[in-house]
């Protein structure tokens, strides 16, 4: 599981098959803290989730596959979950 922020839209006139119903975000990895901690990636929405939130993704096909239903999904990265706050530890 990786916490990042959703940082914009991903728009494309031509989308597979198994991505038709989702939207698409290009996300920020962060820390505890809510600073960048890597390089961006796009992400798979799967929790109704939007530009300025931080989520919760998935990083792994099985366990999206599994998720979703769909053994031939090829979604790679899938936002499971929209955070509401990070307490960092002690």
């Amino acid at each position: 599981m990786i916490l990042a922020r959703v940082i914009g839209n991903v728009v494309s006139t031509v989308k597979h098959p198994g991505l038709k119903s989702y939207a698409v975000f290009s996300v920020q990895p962060v820390d505890e803290h809510g600073q960048d901690a890597g390089e961006t990636f796009l992400a798979v929405d799967h929790a109704q989730s939007g530009p300025g939130d931080t989520v919760i993704i998935l990083r792994e096909g099985n366990g999206i596959r599994q998720l979703l239903a769909d053994p031939k999904n090829p979604i790679r990265c899938l936002i499971v979950g929209v955070v509401d706050a990070v307490t960092p530890a002690a």
